[in-house]
């Protein structure tokens, strides 16, 4: 991340946030998995949450920061590399927002908000749109930074 005091104020709001998110077993095992290019899911949720805040932020978004933040850091919580060739992984980007909320439900208590910000992240690959405005900037959040991460590897 940028160290310019903005910066500093979306990445302690990150940690006051969620801490129990980012120091988990589960968040933390997503250090070992890559997941777009040479970035890892851990790197790849933490991005997502940076910029669902500074979408947020930018544009004064009413939003509950708190939801937003949780859910953008847990919307890739599947635990397994998709990349690995197994028959359990062949429809990754139709199943995997499915299967995050499961594990990510297991873990921790999730708001109604939380989970539609999960479970609709891959919206229009899962059909049901979201219902949030939070799960809408963290769907917007998460193909900026994919799509950053594939061209430039950041």
């Amino acid at each position: 991340m940028k160290n310019n005091n903005f910066d500093i104020q979306i990445e302690s709001l990150i940690v006051f946030v969620a801490e129990d998110i980012l120091r988990s077993a589960g968040m933390q095992s997503e250090r070992q998995y890559l997941h777009h290019g040479t970035v890892t899911c851990y790197e790849h949720s933490v991005r997502v949450a940076y910029m669902s805040a500074y979408i947020a932020l930018r544009l004064c978004l009413p939003v509950n920061m708190r939801s937003l933040l949780r859910g953008a850091l847990l919307h890739d919580y599947f635990l397994y590399d998709w990349h690995e060739t197994d028959k359990s992984h062949r429809f990754h980007g139709f199943i995997h927002a499915k299967r995050a909320l499961e594990k990510a439900s297991l873990d921790f208590e999730l708001s109604e908000m939380e989970q539609d910000i999960i479970s609709k992240h891959m919206f229009p690959l899962n059909p049901k749109p979201p219902k949030y405005l939070e799960s809408v900037v963290v769907l917007v959040a998460d193909k900026i930074c994919a799509i950053s991460e594939l061209l430039y590897g950041r």
